[in-house]
């Protein structure tokens, strides 16, 4: 069983802190609604991180009523951080955050064996949980039983609870809903972060996983009030990098039933949301934040800066609805 194994096998040698942690994993699941910014890893100009201003921009995400920080998901960059700069980015980030604060960090790696040993490092370097993306270079192979193999893997092995994530428009693979409801019934696994925006399936996963101790996050900004209209219990939000107040704000109109409030909000955020994710990714959130009185830094190649055309546009999807 898993609280069998996660507590002998870090019974000694382990901080304080973790020991806690493994606790809470076996005593009962980590909540984890709320809103997160999926922060960017700001470089220099020589693509090397930015550590001081990855401090700074920390400081100021404290300030903000998120329920924490997700670190080394897409926005990121992780796919272009060696294993020792996503865990020393781990480390550095649970430093500076306050620990009432949730740390959430993206472990996913191709292999189960990688995933397994990255989820478990980045938990000895301070993460409160883990999100896991769906391997997707073999993604022909990678069928429902595939999954559920490599997911109960890392679950049974790691320290932390486990948060499913599935971003089709990255990995070209949407983790089945079969898949996700057989995953939900393991007591180390606490949710889903679901980015493909379809708020029918959102919907049937929330119904078909009622009886368990399972929630889901929708994976953007740009649909999270419909996504809390069919019982989703918050969001892990690009767009929170840059509008982290007003992201939160919508959070708090729907938890309240005052959704057409919310829903006014929700309008207003989807250009802003879409320019920063699907139209420019990552160099648009960078771009963004840096207006926003946040440190985006360089993009890591072979990602590479805006046009002076997709400058303007991006500025335009801001200010044609009043947040410039």
């Amino acid at each position: 069983m898993f609280s069998f194994r996660v507590l002998e096998k870090y019974r000694r040698g382990v901080p304080i802190l973790w020991k806690r942690r493994i606790t809470q994993a076996v005593a009962g699941k980590l909540d984890i609604g709320g809103v997160y910014p999926p922060i960017a890893t700001p470089f220099t100009e020589k693509e090397d991180i930015d550590y001081e201003k990855l401090d700074e921009n920390i400081d100021k995400y404290s300030k903000i009523p998120f329920k924490g920080l997700v670190v080394q998901g897409s926005n990121g960059e992780y796919p272009y951080l060696t294993a020792e700069e996503r865990l020393e980015v781990v480390r550095r980030v649970r430093q500076v955050l306050p620990k009432s604060m949730l740390l959430m960090a993206g472990s996913g790696c191709e292999s189960t064996r990688a995933t397994v040993q990255m989820t478990e490092r980045m938990a000895h370097n301070g993460a409160d949980a883990v999100l896991v993306v769906t391997p997707c270079f073999y993604r022909g192979r990678m069928t429902s039983q595939a999954l559920i193999h490599h997911y109960t893997k890392v679950a049974d092995a790691s320290p932390v609870p486990v948060v499913l994530y599935s971003v089709p428009a990255n990995t070209g693979l949407e983790l089945p809903v079969d898949a996700i409801i057989r995953l939900s019934q393991h007591p180390n696994i606490v949710g889903l972060k679901d980015s493909g925006g379809d708020i029918t399936r959102i919907g049937l996963i929330i119904h078909k996983t009622k009886l368990e101790d399972f929630k889901v996050l929708a994976g953007s900004a740009g649909f999270l009030m419909p996504a809390y209209s069919v019982g989703a219990v918050g969001g892990v939000c690009a767009l929170a990098n840059v509008l982290g107040k007003e992201v939160c704000e919508l959070e708090r109109l729907c938890l309240l039933g005052h959704w057409e409030k919310a829903r006014e909000l929700q309008h207003r955020l989807i250009e802003p949301n879409t320019a920063v994710t699907r139209k420019y990714g990552v160099a648009g959130l960078k771009q963004a934040m840096e207006w926003f009185g946040f440190h985006g830094g360089a993009t890591r190649s072979p990602l590479q800066p805006l046009s002076v055309t997709e400058l303007e546009q991006l500025r335009t999807d801001f200010s044609s609805n009043s947040w410039l």
